[in-house]
């Protein structure tokens, strides 16, 4: 069956008569959303989004210790060319917050952007059917953990709220983190973000490591190389503070390889690259970016933790500055960094505003301000539990 025929013949027959064009989201197994018409909403969407990238999902999905088996909300024009509008990943609240309560999360493991794909010629008809699509699956509740509190597709969901005469979204944890608008002189830019003094201090620093040595800076991005840099990556991670803690990719099991199937997927098109900062062929720092639609998301990044007196992870963000800088194609860039980073904050002056949206999917509904208040009591208490934790573990290394 085509992807216009399967949008049809799922189309409820009291949105037909509504003479409504874009018909109720499907909730689906990622695994069977059909990779044409995703990959063409990537490359067109209101606001990109690389997490959802259907390279990114959906090994995340197949593999990933904390993802695997997650559905989609998907909607469709119903149209014969069966045309992809919204694209929202979800799992529902019981996994992932443990809540039995009828409510769905835009999670996928190791995404911190849950701004949803939609097309930006019907952008509000999209959100609307990605709302109707969580109602139409029992839901109450739509939550969206780290979406763009600005911008676009903020505007397209509160729009379709107030056409279906729903409150706006309830917004919680509300803070800011470091972009880059990459365009102009990027040492102009880093001066006037760093001071010339403490830009001053890290070129002395990086000819402090090149006297140690050959130093390069290099970035993977074609098939036959993302894989290698991928492996060096995972082995540097795993050698600092994230593989003591049993954090890094390659510490749970399947991580590794949604990470390697993942840049495997994406990098044949385009939209993955590994930066490293190399001294004698060695890589001593390097970080995964995620590219969709002239954005990009510095997803990750690992340095050599024995090199701290040359600050490798500094040295590897300024050179990927200077990248993004020369690249036409890359306009903005998401640190994907906690607020108040101690580095990124520092060296990229723009700021992203991320929250999590807590929507309700019908008018008036008590129950899902009810769920709302859970939600939020939910995360507040994994953010104290892991404070906690973090406390005793520090407490526990001066003691030893």
């Amino acid at each position: 069956m085509s992807t216009g025929a399967l949008a049809r013949a799922l189309t409820p027959s009291a949105e037909r008569r509504q003479g409504r064009s874009v018909t109720p989201a499907l909730r689906m197994p990622l695994e069977q959303v059909p990779r044409g018409p995703w990959e063409a909403l990537c490359a067109r969407s209101l606001e990109p989004n690389g997490f959802f990238d259907p390279g990114f999902a959906q090994a995340a999905s197949r593999h990933a210790a904390r993802g695997r088996g997650n559905d989609a909300l998907v909607a469709f024009d119903g149209s014969e060319r069966g045309e992809m509008l919204g694209l929202l990943p979800v799992v529902s609240a019981w996994t992932a917050l443990r809540l039995p309560v009828p409510a769905l999360v835009a999670r996928q493991p190791y995404t911190v952007l849950a701004s949803p794909l939609l097309d930006p010629e019907r952008s509000v008809e999209a959100a609307g059917a990605l709302i109707d699509g969580a109602a139409a699956a029992g839901a109450r509740l739509l939550v969206l953990p780290f979406a763009r509190l600005e911008g676009p597709s903020m505007d397209a969901l509160t729009q379709a709220l107030a056409q279906r005469g729903i409150a706006p979204a309830q917004i919680d944890n509300a803070h800011e983190r470091a972009a880059y608008a990459a365009s102009g002189d990027a040492e102009l830019y880093l001066r006037g973000g760093m001071g010339a003094k403490r830009l001053k201090e890290m070129r002395r620093l990086r000819h402090r490591l090149d006297d140690e040595g050959t130093v390069e800076f290099t970035v993977a991005d074609r098939p036959e190389t993302i894989g290698p840099a991928v492996q060096r990556f995972l082995q540097l991670e795993a050698s600092g503070w994230k593989g003591k803690q049993g954090t890094g990719l390659a510490q749970a099991q399947g991580d590794a390889r949604f990470a390697e199937e993942a840049a495997k997927d994406m990098g044949a098109r385009g939209a993955f690259e590994v930066a490293e900062l190399q001294l004698d062929g060695r890589t001593i720092a390097a970080g995964l970016v995620l590219k969709q639609a002239g954005e990009a998301l510095f997803f990750k990044i690992a340095y050599d933790e024995t090199m701290g007196r040359v600050s490798p992870g500094v040295q590897l963000t300024l050179e990927m500055t200077r990248r993004f800088a020369a690249d036409p194609a890359i306009h903005f860039v998401d640190s994907t960094a906690a607020a108040g980073h101690p580095m990124i904050d520092h060296i990229w002056r723009e700021r992203l505003a991320v929250g999590d949206l807590l929507i309700a999917t019908r008018p008036n509904d008590p129950l899902a301000a009810g769920i709302s208040r859970l939600v939020i009591g939910r995360r507040r208490a994994r953010e104290r539990a892991k404070s906690m934790l973090f406390s005793l573990k520090n407490r526990k290394e001066k003691r030893s």
